[in-house]
């Protein structure tokens, strides 16, 4: 039997299983049938982020603001991050002006911010923007302790 995984997909939030195996290849969602990677982050809101949580993948958000001059200078650097860390990794920005619940629950006091979740629980989180090589390792890092 073929390992799998429950991908959410970035368009229609429809989850899908996919063999861990193929993850590499051109999945596409059984529902929209649009690709479950997109090499982009995910704009999320309450209930994608609660659809991404529930995945099988990890999921890196960037809580960020319109306003923020380093959220904005660092959106290039996180969509980067995404080309070289999907399929492993799903990326998500969630704007806390725009969903200042969701903000007070995950506790941000500063943006931007970055939280790794994995199994519907926070791994780690760090504060700032990060040079797009060592954000890349400090994801593996976290997954690999967390593993």
């Amino acid at each position: 039997m073929t390992d799998s995984l429950i991908i959410t997909c970035p368009h229609c939030r429809q989850r899908n299983r996919v063999p861990s195996s193929r993850l590499t290849d051109s999945s596409l969602c059984g529902r929209c049938k649009a690709g479950l990677f997109t090499g982009a982050p995910v704009d999320l809101d309450p209930a994608a982020m609660s659809a991404h949580l529930n995945s099988d993948l990890p999921l890196l958000v960037d809580f960020w603001a319109p306003w923020c001059g380093p959220c904005k200078a660092f959106a290039p650097t996180f969509k980067q991050a995404a080309q070289l860390l999907e399929p492993r990794v799903r990326l998500g920005k969630l704007d806390t002006e725009a969903y200042p619940a969701l903000a007070q629950k995950y506790q941000i006091r500063s943006i931007p911010t970055l939280a790794l979740f994995a199994g519907n629980r926070e791994l780690s989180r760090v504060s700032g923007a990060l040079p797009s090589q060592q954000l890349i390792q400090w994801v593996e890092h976290q997954l690999a302790q967390h593993a």
